[in-house]
């Protein structure tokens, strides 16, 4: 089984920036084939995809997050992140860590979420 545990979130200010990360257990071999992703749910909403990021280094964004949000990886460390932003309180969520692995371990792993709140 691979886990997955996120890190950097917290309380900021509105037009704030943090940086979440997402440790993984996985081997480097694995890292650098899988597809991390980055979603988020808020209250009384769906989860929904923030961004993701395929081993060759391709990037999608929600279009909501697009120019504000970037999201990276470190195959040595084989540690996904998200760069935050001009943050806004609609960004306040759970946020939550995903890969996709194709080497074995293979499956879709889930980290158990990283809350940011956007508040004054």
């Amino acid at each position: 089984q691979v886990q997955l545990v996120e890190s950097g979130g917290g309380l900021v200010q509105p037009g704030g920036s943090l940086r979440l990360s997402c440790a993984t257990s996985t081997s480097r071999l694995s890292f650098i084939t899988s597809t991390m992703a980055w979603y988020r749910q808020a209250p009384g909403k769906q989860r929904e995809l923030v961004a993701s990021i395929t081993g060759d280094g391709t990037t999608n964004y929600a279009d909501s997050v697009k120019g504000r949000f970037t999201i990276s990886r470190d195959n040595a460390k084989t540690t996904m992140y998200l760069q935050m932003n001009t943050l806004t309180p609609e960004d306040t969520a759970v946020y939550y860590c995903h890969a996709r692995t194709i080497m074995v371990p293979r499956g879709d792993y889930w980290g158990q979420g990283t809350q940011v709140t956007v508040s004054s």
